[in-house]
């Protein structure tokens, strides 16, 4: 985690290997996320007239096109009772055991779900997906660090016209997260600036 940084100049000519991308993509799947729903999916952009609009929505972020490759993380636009059933079915599947018999777990989960709507409306719904997102994130940076892989966390740009640009609207998703993967490039000075932190006795209180 200390060599980790967000890498803001990648260089364009090292490129991962789709091993590589495959691994980080299989680790972040297996990231943690609420009654375990993964509400939120992940864009592997690799068209480069994609990208290229991409950074034009991220105003003007090199990395978007720089960087080996651009994944974007969308949370669900729309985490309903189907949603739900759709995920009951895969962990029966999985898990050998009849429908009927997470019965209980589906309604508990539902009824999460509905007490979000009733108290905030479907934003607060989408908010609950957009936070699963960012856990997926840090799995994802976690990742990379650990296969010493350079990203770089953007919230910084336009998610309407990233939507667009990427027709995930059509998808039943949402932008939430972009992060450039790739190798630094050898003249990011950023690369060499000492971590600024604050000291564990503040950052960490004991009860």
């Amino acid at each position: 985690m200390n060599w980790r940084y967000a890498t803001k100049s990648f260089d364009t000519e090292k490129k991962l290997s789709e091993g590589q991308v495959n691994s980080i993509l299989e680790s972040v799947k297996l990231s943690a996320s609420s009654f375990g729903l993964q509400p939120w999916r992940i864009i592997v952009v690799k068209s480069e007239d994609l990208r290229l609009k991409i950074k034009d929505a991220s105003w003007g972020q090199t990395q978007t096109t720089d960087a080996s490759h651009l994944l974007i993380i969308a949370k669900v636009s729309n985490v309903d009772e189907a949603y739900v059933d759709k995920f009951i079915n895969i962990v029966s599947a999985t898990r050998e055991i009849d429908v009927s018999d997470l019965e209980g777990y589906s309604q508990m989960m539902k009824g999460s779900i509905k007490a979000k709507r009733e108290k905030g409306g479907v934003e607060a719904v989408k908010e609950w997906s957009a936070r699963q997102a960012y856990i997926a994130l840090g799995t994802l940076l976690t990742t990379c660090a650990i296969d010493k892989i350079d990203a770089c966390p953007m919230e910084g740009f336009d998610s309407k016209k990233i939507d667009e640009i990427l027709g995930l609207t059509e998808l039943g998703l949402e932008s939430v997260l972009m992060c450039p993967i790739g190798y630094r490039s050898s003249d990011d000075e950023t690369a060499n600036y000492k971590k600024v932190r604050f000291d564990k006795e503040e950052m960490v209180i004991e009860k």
